[in-house]
């Protein structure tokens, strides 16, 4: 039997560090741990030596069974620590994935054209001077008709073909037929001067055809100033369709009639065969309109215009059918 003493003490615990030092893993730090200090290990077997010493002799030697005891798990639990953070690393770097080969075959999405068009519309008009205003989808009859001198009585109500919502009064309340309520709400809360292109969502009762959807996208513009004139409406539209779609492109007005603008037109642009192409109606704003919004027709003038996004896609991309745009089909939209 081993005799027992410090200098025994000491050597087992430097051996026992070494071996604990040594361990590359964590099964084999546990073997030395069994080996020093399990039940049949080494220290184990000196503290049975403890029971032959002298009581004096037995205290003595017990704290430093115990110290040692202390030093050797101390090593051993900053040694798990160590091995346990290897281990860890080489897992994550077992079960990394390389995603780099995959980089050339993701296929990045792109916005859908009606997208597209709207916001070089938006650049275009920014670029004028006009502000993008927005408004909501569901809309009173007094923004979406009444404010805009289209009263209940007015057959040209009827040619909106509105969608109405079950809120509220019978026929009251309903998806908005144009952008033209944010023209109205603009100016109920903004004074003038106003310079304003209001882009959104419309919907009509139409069928779906080749020409036709029934949730469809518009833009209008609205200008409220001093002196302004038809002049300046020509002026406007002219300057937006060179820069949307070249400077060989010509434009002209034709009279028409809208409620809402007097007087009022139609604004056509030239095609590449000498045709010409209704693009959207226009007008100066009518002066009861403006009374409606609080704001006296004698100091202040405008005029206003508007035309579908998506029919400027289609003619933009000569697309034979303007369903093309809401079918979602991956192959026609991987096209633009």
């Amino acid at each position: 039997m081993t005799e027992l003493n410090q200098q025994t003490l000491t050597d087992l615990q430097a051996g026992a560090e070494d071996a604990i030092g040594s361990a590359e893993t964590l099964d084999a730090l546990g073997a030395v741990e069994a080996e020093v200090l399990g039940k049949k290990g080494s220290l184990a077997s000196l503290k049975k030596q403890l029971g032959g010493l002298e009581p004096e002799q037995r205290k003595e030697f017990g704290q430093l069974v115990n110290t040692t005891k202390s030093a050797i798990e101390a090593a051993a639990e900053a040694r798990r620590s160590e091995l346990s953070q290897v281990a860890r690393m080489a897992q994550l770097e077992d079960e990394r994935l390389d995603l780099t080969e995959l980089r050339d075959e993701v296929k990045r999405g792109h916005y859908h054209l009606v997208t597209q068009a709207r916001d070089r519309l938006e650049d275009v008009f920014v670029g004028m001077g006009f502000q993008v205003a927005e408004g909501p989808e569901v809309e009173t009859a007094w923004y979406n008709f009444e404010a805009l001198n289209i009263p209940d009585w007015h057959p040209a109500r009827g040619s909106f073909d509105t969608i109405f919502v079950d809120l509220g009064e019978p026929e009251q309340v309903m998806l908005r037929s144009h952008t033209s309520p944010v023209q109205i709400r603009t100016m109920e809360n903004q004074e003038p001067p106003i310079y304003i292109v209001a882009p959104g969502r419309t919907f009509r009762t139409d069928v779906a055809d080749a020409t036709h959807l029934p949730a469809f996208n518009q833009i209008e513009g609205l200008v409220i100033d001093k002196g302004i004139t038809l002049g300046d409406l020509s002026g406007t539209i002219d300057a937006f369709v060179k820069a949307f779609f070249g400077h060989d492109v010509k434009t002209r007005l034709r009279p028409s009639y809208f409620p809402f603008t007097e007087p009022s037109a139609e604004f056509d642009i030239s095609r590449a065969d000498g045709s010409w192409l209704e693009l959207g109606g226009c007008g100066m704003v009518n002066p009861q309109v403006l009374r409606n919004c609080g704001i006296d027709p004698d100091e202040w003038q405008g005029f206003a215009f508007g035309f579908g996004i998506d029919r400027l896609a289609v003619m933009r991309y000569q697309l034979d059918d303007i369903r093309e745009l809401v079918n979602n089909d991956v192959r026609f939209l991987r096209q633009f």
